[in-house]
């Protein structure tokens, strides 16, 4: 009962919800299920793409890429998205090694979410911009946690980022900075990273959180109905082997299991998974509700 009364000043005057205080918020079992479907769709209609944040790494890197480019865009006095730039603050925030940046960055520009921009008087920068296609997929992205966020407190942040979208601009570098800073985001428990840190795990982690039942949970074992890995591997073009590991090792961490031996049956998942998943993306939510609340008034 105490989390919930956890209250922050807000840069709009209001009040800002923190981590813990989302944690003792009824609904936001419901907004995270809600946000967890919401990802779930994203991948759907464009798997090939949204691998790009698939894994905790790829993710980091993904906003960092956004932030920097949209940093500039909001004002240009600020260096532009360049492989260098992108290297020294990946390196000053300790997200992956310089080759793991380069190569992510390289991947992304085979794949048209960045493109090369007009180049100016100095020929050796050679500055990038996020496409369109890339900024429209993170702003569903942005929008769906803005929905989620709204459930909370009947807020308007989703009818205000629609009518003014220069918000996301201004919210999204504030808040990943502020998750790239925060080792309770970047260093997950182990029940966490045992999914995120590997290829494809967050996909798998929301999927099944998605599948948790409404309304008050066990305090030990919950059981989200039949799961075959095959449904697995065939959403998320993975192969079996990496799916069979990813479960093998969940197991063996006593996060997850069969009701028959094989993988077959009903599926539980621990009540231990269920709470540090909730508070664990409640650092994000709680990061992108400071962050829109500060655009709000960068943007006026």
């Amino acid at each position: 009962m105490t989390a919930r009364l956890e209250i922050v000043p807000s840069p709009d005057g209001g009040a800002l919800l923190t981590p813990a205080r989302l944690v003792g918020e009824p609904l936001f079992a419901e907004a995270l299920r809600q946000a967890a479907l919401h990802m779930a769709a994203m991948h759907d209609a464009a798997p090939r793409i949204v691998r790009y944040t698939a894994s905790l790494r790829k993710w980091l890197l993904t906003q960092a890429i956004l932030a920097l480019h949209f940093e500039h865009l909001t004002d240009p006095s600020r260096p532009a998205l360049t492989t260098a730039k992108l290297i020294d603050f990946i390196a000053a925030n300790s997200v992956a090694s310089k080759n793991t940046a380069a190569a992510h960055l390289a991947e992304m520009r085979n794949y048209r979410l960045l493109l090369d921009a007009e180049q100016g008087s100095n020929k050796r920068i050679r500055p990038l911009i996020v496409s369109d296609v890339a900024e429209g997929l993170i702003r569903q992205w942005f929008e769906g946690h803005l929905s989620s966020l709204d459930m909370l407190d009947q807020g308007t942040r989703l009818a205000q980022s629609q009518s003014q979208s220069a918000l996301m601009h201004h919210a999204l570098p504030r808040a990943t900075r502020r998750l790239i800073a925060d080792r309770a985001w970047c260093d997950p428990p182990e029940s966490i990273a045992a999914f995120v840190l590997t290829e494809s795990g967050s996909n798998i982690l929301h999927d099944l959180m998605a599948r948790l039942p409404s309304g008050v949970l066990p305090d030990h074992r919950i059981w989200v109905g039949p799961l075959k890995l095959g449904e697995i591997t065939n959403r998320y073009i993975i192969s079996r082997t990496h799916a069979q590991r990813v479960f093998a090792r969940a197991g063996d961490l006593g996060l997850l299991g069969w009701e028959s031996l094989g993988s077959r049956g009903p599926l539980w998942i621990s009540r231990g998974l269920v709470d540090d998943y909730r508070f664990w993306q409640a650092v994000k939510f709680a990061a992108l509700d400071d962050a829109f609340a500060w655009a709000t008034v960068q943007a006026k």
